[in-house]
């Protein structure tokens, strides 16, 4: 089991959480994702991580990753 953490943007409130987590939960391999409001940090925890997966569909569910 592996971690990757991404910085995204536009996390604001509840609901932005449960969106994160609902869309990311449908990647094959993540079995957990937490999110922080404070920080707009985004941790996932499975396995065959891929950091570019991830940070596509965090765009595609309107969260984008902060560069």
């Amino acid at each position: 089991m592996s971690k990757v953490e991404i910085q995204a943007s536009n996390i604001k409130c509840g609901g932005c959480v449960s969106s994160i987590q609902d869309g990311l939960k449908e990647l094959d391999g993540i079995s957990a994702v937490s999110v922080d409001i404070e920080s707009n940090k985004v941790s996932v925890e499975g396995s065959n991580l891929e950091s570019k997966v991830i940070e596509k569909k965090l765009a595609e569910l309107g969260y984008p990753i902060e560069e």
